[in-house]
């Protein structure tokens, strides 16, 4: 924000861009929605008060250049307020600080944990107001449905509901019943509002003439009175405007017959049931509030998958093509000045990414127009058949990898210029074509643009493949525009709004829809449990991060460092960030650190004249051993890696000498320690360092003046944490509310039958629990009716305890719960329905419990044996990551250091 405006900068590699929207200012003390999208070198922006009904049309502009790629990796930040006083901003930015209040903020929809930090600079306050208002409406994301029950009079019916979407297909409302022809169904087809109605003697359909997929809400009412249906479509904002059908059903049959429990489904169908015929859409994408049948309103968020309470009907920018299917979208011919841009990811060697057919193609004629872009063996092929009667035009782009199948995301450019397409891969060289100099101001007209695949009897102009894609398209951009996939015409066997390599359980919900089907019945192999070595250390190192405060405090000749510092060590870490040597005088104004932050080193030195600060662009965070050597010496300094040394960096201010006193803080600072250089992260490294020397002398570690949580270094190390199978870790001091719903992921590896994974309990009998028994995963739950277990058994004995990492999911939505091991699903659910909630405001208890603590969801009380990372516990937007070095009681337990499993 610079004067009151909001600009998006960006930068992707061809120099930056800037893009204003002028419109209104945000200094208003007003809540707003700031809306930004780049895809390759076109961003856009919007901005929106909370209040306001409608999104303005965004401001749209691209960088200067040929390069669309903004690289990323694991170790870049995202700074939200702010600045880092560490960072290089580029020049073109020119504000660095916010002063204000931010709700929430999400980044490729998923949402960023404003106070989940890494690090944090300045004073942070919660706001006292909040952008969040009571909306009654809920958003259906065409992945599941809402299930409700409702006993309806056999001989009258009365649905009323409102509904916003863009889609142009989708299913709003279905019943039916098992033992009779009898159903009804509302549905969108083609934009038009469809009700069909059957009373077992024939169906009735009452179809609007107008579309009402444009964004606005409508209420849709439908009575029936026995073979009597009246339709009535009512836009919501003027209730002026009213279409209505009517119509008789066929046949003799005038009531609707079904039992009391039958399922109503809203939004959607499982996938495992199938509709009745002349039912188009099993799903549905956009949002549906006040729903109510015969004088009965319902929660649609309490028996539901895929549906989260509110609305916010943004475009569907991606699609998951699995099963061989296909997204249809408004066409889009290709004019002399034309741009297309697309993303991929496959593990698939061949495919369809885009075909757009011309009149004659759907005809199945061979001359007629066509475009494509293809994967074939592993290379992008783009085919051009402009309708000019001359030969196919074709451009070949080669993986320099061997293929593009390859799991990762690739961007592909098509711009045309008068008779020239230029075709790009990432930033590879591009290809031209050549269309021939009749086409220099032609356009290639096509009637049917398909993703991801083509219709059967489709597509038979198009040369080499007519295979569906497998795997994710997204970020669509035609001229400018990103393609909305919620827009589409029709799609099979896709799902939308995911980006999937592979099929995901079905995450159903059982006893609703049917019976799982059977698992495929393989016989179980016989096999141990791996054996655990003794592990080896790495002598004359240690391994700090094991808490916050982990240190060792070296004694050094003060004197020694005056007029040249010269710290040498090696380091080996996992970690993106900490401190890993300190020193300072007593007032802190002289001081020199070394410290890793985004992977890389820092080294920072003051002669209490201003701070000087040496960076190196080696990445650390590689789990491989790394000599480091930092200096100053006549007002220059620099940072070494491996032999490779940094730009010479002159020392700030007329400053002589280094005044510190003769201690070396050695991976991090005692708790008890306030550093007033605010530039010092003060957390300590979770790594293994050895070999320190200081100005040539070997420092004497077995005599430190202070030592905390340090432990000796494994020879071989994997990232994790190792639990010894003696204790615990406790999290969350001040209590975690585990409430109707949470999801739990991490990876493990044990060579143990038994072991206690996670358990969170109240003093009464709510709780949830994961555990290892006898070989078996179980995860309890007890909303306080009763405690419900999914179990995974798998199906080769004692699989689990194979040493080898294991990637577990553990999800409680209200009633049921769902355990996913290495891909498998499982699932329970308590019969007592009322009961949702899980009351706990408890600690976390990780790898096993005290004794004297309760844990009403855990059967086992065997400690952990093992290692495990990547924790985290979901409730929404709200993710709470578990760094075991912040534990407030940890016992046999050592963070950030796992040994490495025999081969």
């Amino acid at each position: 924000m610079r004067r009151g405006k909001v600009a998006f900068l960006w930068d992707v590699g061809s120099g930056p861009a800037r893009l204003e929207f002028p419109d209104f200012p945000i200094d208003d003390n007003r809540w707003h929605s700031i809306y930004v999208t780049r895809f390759g070198n076109i961003g856009s922006v919007t901005v929106k008060e909370m209040s306001a009904t409608q999104k303005p049309p965004p401001k749209t502009s691209k960088s200067s250049g040929s390069a669309n790629v903004l690289d990323i990796n694991n170790s870049t930040l995202m700074f939200v307020g702010g600045l880092g006083g560490q960072v290089k901003k580029s020049p073109a930015v020119k504000v660095t600080h916010f002063k204000g209040c931010m709700g929430e903020a999400f980044l490729n929809g998923q949402s960023i944990g404003l106070w989940n930090y890494i690090e944090r600079e300045g004073k942070c306050h919660g706001c006292f107001g909040s952008p969040q208002n009571e909306d009654s409406s809920f958003h259906f994301d065409g992945s599941g449905y809402s299930v409700v029950e409702k006993p309806l009079r056999a001989t009258v019916t009365h649905i009323i509901m409102l509904f916003s979407t863009f889609s142009t297909n989708g299913l709003l409302l279905y019943l039916t019943s098992n033992g009779t022809k009898d159903f009804l169904s509302i549905e969108l087809v083609h934009g038009r509002v469809k009700v069909t109605i059957d009373l077992g003697s024939g169906p009735l359909a009452l179809v609007t003439d107008q579309r009402y997929n444009n964004g606005t809400w409508y209420k849709i009412a439908f009575q029936r009175n026995r073979k009597q249906g009246l339709l009535a479509v009512i836009d919501a904002y003027n209730t002026s405007y009213k279409e209505t059908k009517q119509g008789e059903t066929p046949g003799a049959s005038s009531d609707l017959n079904r039992l009391d429990k039958d399922p109503i489904y809203v939004g959607g169908l499982p996938r495992s049931r199938v509709g009745r015929k002349g039912v188009t859409s099993k799903s549905y994408v956009g949002c549906i509030k006040n729903l109510e049948i015969s004088r009965s309103t319902f929660d649609l968020l309490r028996n539901s998958y895929g549906v989260r309470k509110g609305c916010i009907l943004e475009p569907i920018r991606s699609a998951s093509f699995l099963k061989g299917g296909y997204v249809e979208l408004p066409p889009r011919s290709l004019s002399p000045e034309s741009e297309l841009l697309a993303t991929f990811a496959t593990t698939n060697n061949s495919g369809i990414i885009l075909a757009a057919l011309g009149r004659h193609g759907k005809n199945q004629q061979a001359q007629g127009p066509f475009f494509s872009i293809m994967l074939i063996e592993g290379n992008i092929e783009v085919h051009v058949n402009p309708g000019d009667g001359a030969s196919l035009r074709r451009a070949l782009l080669q993986a320099p990898m061997g293929t593009y199948g390859d799991g990762q995301e690739h961007s592909i450019s098509l711009i045309r210029s008068g008779r020239i397409i230029t075709v790009q891969l990432d930033e590879t060289n591009p290809v031209e074509m050549n269309l021939g100099p009749s086409m220099e101001s032609t356009t290639i007209n096509v009637s049917n643009l398909y993703v991801g695949g083509v219709p059967e009897g489709e597509g038979t102009v198009m040369p080499k493949t007519r295979r569906s894609f497998h795997g994710c398209i997204r970020n669509l951009v035609f001229d400018m525009e990103l393609l909305d996939f919620s827009r589409a015409f029709g799609y099979e066997q896709v799902d939308l709004d995911t980006c999937l390599l592979s099929e995901r359980p079905e995450l159903a919900l059982r006893g609703v829809d049917g019976e799982r089907p059977p698992e495929s019945r393989l016989l179980p192999s016989p096999q141990q449990c791996a054996v655990d070595g003794a592990p080896e250390y790495v002598p004359d190192a240690h391994q700090f991060g094991l808490t916050q405060g982990s240190h060792l405090v070296l004694p050094f000749n003060q004197l020694a460092v005056r007029k040249r510092l010269s710290v040498q060590l090696r380091i080996r870490t996992f970690a993106s960030s900490g401190l890993i040597y300190y020193m300072a005088h007593q007032n802190q104004v002289d001081y020199a650190a070394l410290q890793l932050h985004g992977g890389h080193l820092h080294f920072m030195f003051d002669l209490g004249k201003g701070r000087t600060k040496v960076s190196h662009p080696a990445l650390l965070s590689d789990g491989q051993w790394h000599t480091v050597k930092t200096e100053y010496f006549k007002r220059k300094g620099f940072v070494m890696v491996d032999g490779q040394e940094s730009p010479m960096v002159t020392t700030v201010g007329d400053g002589t000498a280094l005044d510190v006193e003769g201690k070396l803080y050695l991976g991090g600072l005692p708790s008890d320690y306030r550093s007033r250089n605010t530039a010092v992260i003060t957390h300590s490294i979770p790594a293994c360092i050895g070999a320190v020397t200081l100005n040539g002398r070997q420092l004497d570690k077995d005599s430190p003046v202070s030592a905390s949580a340090v432990a000796r270094c494994y020879a071989e190390a994997q990232e994790g944490t190792f639990f010894e199978g003696s204790g615990y870790a406790a999290l969350v001091k001040e209590g975690y509310k585990v409430r109707s719903d949470v999801n739990i992921t991490l990876e493990f590896r044990t060579s143990s039958e038994n072991g206690v994974l996670l358990g969170i309990s109240s003093a009464k009998v709510d709780a949830i629990g994961l555990e290892i028994v006898n070989g078996k995963l179980l995860f309890h739950v007890n909303n306080g009716a009763g405690r419900i277990t999914a179990t995974y058994e798998p199906r080769a004995t004692n699989s689990l305890c194979d040493g080898k990492w294991h990637s577990l999911q553990a999800n409680k939505s209200k009633h049921r719960v769902v355990l996913i091991v290495d891909g498998d699903a499982v699932r329970a659910e308590s019969p007592h329905v009322q009961s949702t909630s899980v009351d706990t405001n408890n600690p976390i208890y990780v790898g096993g419990y005290p004794a004297d603590v309760k844990q009403n969801c855990l059967s086992s009380q065997t400690s952990f044996r093992g290692c495990l990372r990547k924790l985290t516990l979901t409730k929404g937007p709200q993710v709470q990551p578990c760094d075991f070095s912040r534990a407030f009681d940890l016992q046999g337990v050592f963070p950030h250091s796992c040994p490495r499993a025999e081969p």
